[in-house]
């Protein structure tokens, strides 16, 4: 099913629904108004730039979430020695 975006007249909330058609029946999640206008969508555009920053933010978290790792079991062994 498509994203439509939606811009409601009431309350200026801006909102997505996933619908068949653009006339199925819509209304604002905010303040429930039919009073709707439907908005162009913004491209999300995707760059190599973009793709190399997240790859450095997604190495640096696991790089984190190894060392807690490693931390948390070596917490568990000092503490239960058996």
């Amino acid at each position: 099913m498509p994203i439509y975006e939606y811009l409601c007249g009431a309350c200026a909330h801006e909102f997505e629904a996933f619908l068949r058609k653009p006339t199925d029946g819509v209304s604002c999640p905010a303040c429930q108004s039919a009073n709707l206008e439907r908005v162009l969508s913004r491209p999300r555009v995707h760059s190599e730039a973009r793709k190399g920053r997240s790859m450095r933010a997604a190495k640096q978290r696991d790089k984190s979430q190894a060392q807690e790792a490693a931390y948390t079991q070596r917490q568990y062994e000092l503490n239960h020695d058996d």
